[in-house]
Parts: C-alpha cells; structure tokens; sequence
C-alpha cells in the first residue's frame, strides 16, 4: 500500500506512468478495467503499485464528479467479476486531494501474471497501453514466483503433457480463454499456449489445475478429485443404499455428469395454488447446482484424498466437501459475496469453460432458488476441515 504523500506526488504528477486519470468510470469502465489489468502485469517490472485517478481530468483539474458509496461499490467489484483473471490484488478508495474529491483504485503487481482481461493481456510500458506481442507475454511468463503459488498453480511431479487431452485444449479451452484477434495473430505451439495460460511449468509439467481441467485421469494425481454420490431410503447413513456412484473425470466432466444424475433424482409433484396447478420440484436444480460447484471449486485437493460427498437422504440432502473456509471468507462474510480462492487457477479455468458464469455469486443464487421455490433457509456447517451444506425439502 502507498502513503497519503506518494499517492498525493502521483496524483500531481503529469508524466508518471504508474498512474492514469479518468473524469468518469461511466464513459470509460473499459479502459480502466485495462488499465488494472496493465498494472496487475507490471511489465516494466516497477513492483510499485499503480493507480487509477477517477475524477479527474488529463490535465491534473477535477473534473467534479459525486464519489459516493455506490460509485466505490462498484470500483470494487472490478476485482473479482470475472473478466480480469487472475483476480487483481487491489483497493479503492475515496480521497481528497488538492481540493477534489476523487476515488483512487490502487493495483498491485501480481505473482501470477499473465493477468488477462477478456482474454487479452494488456500492458503498459511509459505512455503505451497496449495488447501485449508474443514476446512481452513471454516476459510476463517469466516473471511468474513459482514458489508462492497455490497448489493448483504448482506442476505435478510425476505428470506429463501425455497426461492432458490436449485435443480438449486446442478445442475447447483455447477459444474459450483467449480472444478470436490472439486466436488469428497466434502461431505458437500447444506447448507455448499451455505456458502461457499458466497450465504446464517452466519445464513443460502439467499444473495440478491442468489436470483438473484436461487430465486424462486426474484421479491418478489427486486421489480425491471425484464425487461420492449415495441415494439413501431413510434419514440415516444406515439405511438401505438405493443407488450409489463414483463421478470422476475433469471438474468439468463432474458438474456436467453430477448435474445429470441429480435432475433424474428431483421429485415433481403437482402443486395447487389458488385455481392454478404448478408444478414444483422438491429440490429446485438451480440450488443444487451452484452448491456442487461451490463444493467442487472450493475444496482442498492437496492436503485430503476425501471426494465431495453428496448425500441425498429422504429427508433432505448434504454436500459435504474437504476444507474449510479459506482467506478473508468466514461464517459472517461468506454471505456478503466476500471472495478468497483456495484454488484460483481452477476457478480461472472454470469460468473460460462457461462452467462459472460469475465469480461470488454461487451462494446467493442458491438462497434464492431455495426460498422462491419454497424450501427452508440453507443451512450449513463449517469446520476447519471440511464445509457442510444442507438442503431439506420444499414444504
């Protein structure tokens, strides 16, 4: 974090490229999530944050607009709404500086670049903004610090790249990661684009996040990367097993097989309402959804060879997963959309896939679903070592 007095020298200063100026957000919410991403890079390698003045004008002037508290509201969401990925480590703020009134983002380098938005990697380098060549993202490659990576970042160490489908990656993962003008312009190889989309190490070993993604048989290297799926007859883990499967595969593959087996699973009956007949699932998809991927995405798959459990008794349904709440993220903020990723490569990976459509957002949408459909309130256990969700059934 910089002082009151390099903020205020930066603010004044005209010429210094570790900071932009923007009279609105509203006219220019596009540069300026470029500008984060630029700086979350660092290319020039100044490891000093920059800012973004918003209120102010090119030539220094205010340009007088209101910073309230909706306006800081959104600056923050910028961080973690899914089109800058990995998430930038930044603050906003509100400041009186020279007589204005202006709200300041500051961005901190990242350990993890290449920081992309929509895909793109965009840098800044004195005066220049711009999409960085094949060469500047090799640079940004480089800068990577191997050693303070999450686990999913880090290489396995028995893995090879004959352990990723790597038609998958061409096919699937590469358009959906990388813009169509990158797609045009690129002639790298497959092991060029996997580094540089952080999936294989400096020495060409797949990440544990790669495997997630595009291992042929993740659970090789991970012993617990699968769902433990148990129908039962009665309320107890005693009573008779009704069905019961083993859902391995990529994290991709889970959600789509596990979300197949829980619609076979909902019971429809026939509601009357006023003179109207609805029908109304006992359990609405949409919750049950977003909690197996909460579940999938939040776990620990380094310290534990425990799958998710999904546990569906006659009375309600548990999904249990191993670790527990992770960073900043505790009973109290989980439920302000407050954001810490144990394992922020996967949900990079997740969100190019279209298998997260908006990070911070899962929990909420599964309360909802849950009360319009008519359930109980979500009810839930956290311990240090593993997170609980429990479901009972629409009344």
């Amino acid at each position: 974090m910089l002082t009151d007095d390099e903020i205020a020298r930066l603010f004044r200063d005209m010429e210094a490229d570790r900071a932009e100026r923007k009279r609105n957000f509203k006219a220019a919410a596009d540069k300026v999530r470029q500008a984060i991403c630029a700086y979350a890079n660092d290319l020039p390698n100044h490891r000093q944050p920059g800012l973004i003045f918003i209120g102010q004008e090119d030539d220094g002037s205010c340009s007088g607009i209101n910073v309230d508290d909706e306006l800081l509201k959104i600056l923050g969401g910028l961080r973690s709404d899914g089109l800058i990925l990995p998430f930038p480590v930044m603050s906003v703020t509100r400041r009186e500086i020279d007589g204005c009134t202006v709200a300041v983002i500051e961005v901190s380098p990242s350990t993890q670049p290449p920081v992309r938005l929509d895909g793109r990697t965009w840098i800044r380098v004195g005066p220049r903004r711009a999409i960085a060549t094949a060469e500047e993202e090799r640079r940004l490659t480089e800068k990577q610090i191997w050693q303070n990576l999450t686990f999913d970042a880090r290489p396995c160490a028995d893995a090879s790249l004959d352990d990723l489908d790597l038609h998958r990656f061409e096919t699937e993962y590469v358009p959906s990661a990388t813009s169509r003008e990158i797609q045009r312009e690129n002639g790298r190889s497959t092991e060029e684009k996997l580094r540089a989309l952080r999936l294989i190490s400096r020495d060409g070993r797949p990440t544990n996040a790669a495997l997630l993604l595009l291992g042929k048989e993740p659970r090789e290297y991970l012993p617990g990367a699968y769902i433990q799926f148990l129908r039962l007859g009665g309320p107890e883990l005693v009573d008779p097993i009704l069905d019961q499967k083993e859902i391995g595969g990529t994290v991709p593959d889970q959600v789509r097989q596990v979300e197949e087996l829980m619609r076979l699973n909902l019971r429809t009956p026939a509601a009357i309402g006023g003179a109207q007949r609805r029908e109304q699932p006992d359990y609405p998809a949409e919750a049950l959804d977003q909690l197996i991927r909460n579940a999938l995405l939040h776990r620990t798959y380094d310290s534990s060879t425990m799958p998710v459990k999904l546990y569906w008794y006659s009375d309600r349904i548990e999904i249990m997963n191993p670790g527990g709440l992770f960073g900043e993220v505790n009973p109290e903020t989980i439920w302000r959309d407050v954001t810490a990723y144990r394992n922020p490569f996967l949900a990079e990976g997740l969100k190019s896939l279209g298998v997260v459509e908006r990070f911070g957002y899962g929990l909420t949408k599964a309360r909802r679903a849950l009360k319009a459909n008519g359930n109980p309130p979500l009810a839930t256990q956290f311990e240090p070592n593993y997170t609980l969700f429990r479901v009972e059934p629409a009344r």
